[in-house]
Order: C-alpha cells, then sequence, then structure tokens
C-alpha cells in the first residue's frame, strides 16, 4: 500500500516525491472548547481522519501525500469558555507561511490546505494567495464544509443541526462515529438555543458581536439528534467529495505546468 503519510517518509524519499511532482495537503484544524459534551481536540479528529481517507482515495489517482495536521489554530473566539488553545491571526499567517515555504524549499511546486475550524479559513485563504504570489508554484485552499456542500445538502445532513455548526448534532455525530468513548452523551442538552457564530448572510459578509461568535453558550445547536450511524455516513460523504476535489485540483495544477 503506498504511503500517503508525508511524515511517514524519510528525507530522501521526500525529496524523491517533490521532484516527481508530488502535491502535498496541509490538513489545518484547531484545539478548542466544544461546549459541555465534546472534546476540545473535536476539529483536529475530523480533520484527521478526513484529510487521510481523502488523500487514500485519491491517491489511486494522483501523486499526493498528507503533512501532519496542525492541531491549534485560530481560536481567539473562544478562550473566553476556557479549554482551549490559540494562536493570534498574525502569528498564524506567519505559521501557515512558513510551512508552505518550508515545502517550497523542499522542492514541493503542489500545495493544498484544507481546513477543519472556521477561524481558520480567512487567513488560509490569504497564505495560499501570498503563496502563489511570491513563488512559482501552484496552491489551493479550501474547507471541507464548502467542497462537501452539495453532497451534505443532499444526504440531509442538515437533520442533526446545523452543518456543519460548532458541537452541535452534526459533529457530534462525527465523533460519535470516530470516537464514541469521548462524548459526554449526558451533558446532551435536548432543546437549545440556535444562535451561529457568524451570519447566514449572502456569501462574502460577515456580521458579528463581541463575546457572541461561538452561538449560544460555546455551541450552535442541540446534539440530541446525533448518532454515530449518522456520523459515518457525513464523514463518508465528505471524503469522498474530498478526494474528488483533490483529484481535479492536482490533475488542473498538472496539467497547467510551471
Amino acid at each position: 500500500m503506498t504511503q500517503i503519510r508525508l511524515h511517514y517518509h524519510t528525507r530522501d524519499e521526500i525529496t524523491e516525491k517533490a521532484r516527481s511532482g508530488s502535491a502535498v495537503v496541509v490538513p489545518l484544524a484547531a484545539t478548542e472548547q466544544h461546549g459541555p459534551h465534546l472534546p476540545v481536540f473535536t476539529d483536529s479528529l475530523i480533520c484527521e481522519h478526513i484529510a487521510a481517507e481523502a488523500v487514500r482515495q485519491a491517491a489511486e489517482s494522483v501523486p499526493v501525500l498528507v503533512s501532519p495536521v496542525l492541531t491549534i489554530g485560530c481560536s481567539h473566539h473562544h478562550l473566553n469558555f476556557g479549554g482551549t488553545l490559540s494562536y493570534t491571526s498574525a502569528t498564524y499567517l506567519q505559521m501557515l507561511r512558513d510551512i508552505g515555504e518550508s515545502l517550497i524549499t523542499d522542492g514541493f511546486q503542489k500545495i493544498i490546505f484544507l481546513n477543519a475550524h472556521g477561524g481558520n479559513d480567512p487567513i488560509m485563504m490569504q497564505t495560499a494567495n501570498d503563496l502563489a504570489v511570491r513563488y512559482p508554484v501552484w496552491t489551493a485552499a479550501a474547507s471541507y464544509w464548502s467542497i462537501s456542500r452539495s453532497a451534505l445538502t443532499a444526504c440531509n445532513a442538515a437533520e442533526v443541526g446545523m452543518v456543519p455548526g460548532h458541537a452541535g448534532g452534526f459533529e457530534t455525530a462525527a465523533i460519535l462515529a470516530l470516537h464514541p468513548e469521548l462524548v459526554r452523551t449526558e451533558r446532551f442538552a435536548e432543546s437549545h438555543i440556535s444562535r451561529p457564530w457568524i451570519n447566514s448572510g449572502p456569501a462574502g459578509t460577515f456580521i458579528g458581536k463581541h463575546k457572541e461568535l461561538t452561538g449560544f453558550d460555546g455551541y450552535t445547536d442541540a446534539p440530541n439528534k446525533a448518532t454515530a450511524e449518522l456520523g459515518s455516513r457525513y464523514l463518508g460523504v465528505i471524503a469522498g467529495s474530498v478526494s474528488a476535489w483533490l483529484v481535479s485540483t492536482i490533475q488542473a495544477m498538472t496539467e497547467g505546468g510551471n
């Protein structure tokens, strides 16, 4: 079986992968509060699964590796609730640039950021743009929910709550599928004041208020409709969508040349 994890290879093997035109997926996640019922590592657990499975599928068609997951992100809007590790936006931007430049120094010319935490998204997009402006490389960036939105709609993922929401039914279902022992089901709320941390207005808009960027009490909707079976279905849909996006993106990069 092809080893898809960049960090399991030696330096010489990585150099050869870069020379042969392999792309690298850099997964971005977070360590932050997820209400009273989910572990703070929720985004990282989901990210690791989606990135590994999507790259595994994509590697059957295109040369691609996945780097270690960045398990701390830009999460300052969760600090008030405790249990959160976060970089400032300026620090995170520099970190992502440093990682991109490290991969470029290693010889890679196709760098793809795959995100699983909302606070990282705008900084990731800026980084991908900055790297492509400064260096003769291809970059791409997307959050998993943007890639899989239509597929998740088709499988009725909103039946459990906001998609992806924060610590609501959707993320709870995913963790029940991946690590049920980490879910505090006794802390489930049967009802919740649904209040998204970002407005649901037109794409490209933002409305926010101090201390109200995380949903009511730090999560967006009640988790009580979540099941492991539903979570497994949603994760499968996401991995398939992300894999297809990776294949088409890497093929376009390859066909586009240097």
